[in-house]
């Protein structure tokens, strides 16, 4: 019991030391919650949800982001739990850096009612680019067509980066009609 007291109040403390005015002792913070994995996942989105500025939350993103695939449910559950903008811009900013791991959650997550969620949603996948184009130029296909609409638009907003896979996708279907 020692150990996991032990490794939550490390969390703590490093936790706090992302608001130190030194560059280096936030670096370390980043680094220690990062090698920390798992367990820092919670207090990290929760230190993100409560933070006073948008340097601690930019160094909680950035954590979490370098934790990885574990962090990718409990955020998208996050976004879905706090309504304020900037906690979601920066919770789909982490989950944009975490990159490949995050891109089908993401989609899936996107049949959210709330408007909101699967705007944000859709810039973490953007911030993805091109591994998340072939996923989701599969889901233009999808059942649910709050997910067809959103990868449309997604795919849509990527540019250049998504639009020749679209295209090419509404061809092939005009081509099979």
């Amino acid at each position: 019991m020692e150990d996991k007291v032990s490794v939550e109040e490390k969390i703590c403390r490093f936790i706090t030391d992302l608001n130190d005015p030194s560059i280096d002792i936030r670096h370390q913070a980043v680094k220690a919650l990062g090698e920390i994995g798992e367990p820092a996942i919670d207090p990290l989105i929760k230190a993100l949800a409560g933070a006073k500025n948008n340097d601690h939350r930019w160094y909680a993103a950035v954590t979490l982001s370098g934790i990885g695939a574990p962090a990718v449910a409990p955020l998208i559950s996050a976004v879905r739990a706090h309504p304020e903008k900037e906690f979601r811009r920066f919770a789909a900013a982490a989950l944009g850096n975490i990159g490949i791991p995050a891109v089908e959650p993401i989609i899936d997550a996107m049949s959210d009612d709330d408007r909101d969620i699967r705007g944000f949603l859709s810039l973490a996948l953007c911030r993805i680019g091109k591994p998340a184009v072939e996923p989701l130029t599969r889901r233009l296909d999808d059942a649910d067509e709050i997910i067809r609409s959103c990868a449309t638009l997604t795919l849509w907003q990527m540019g250049e980066t998504g639009l020749p896979s679209m295209v090419n996708k509404l061809k092939e279907k005009e081509k099979t009609d």
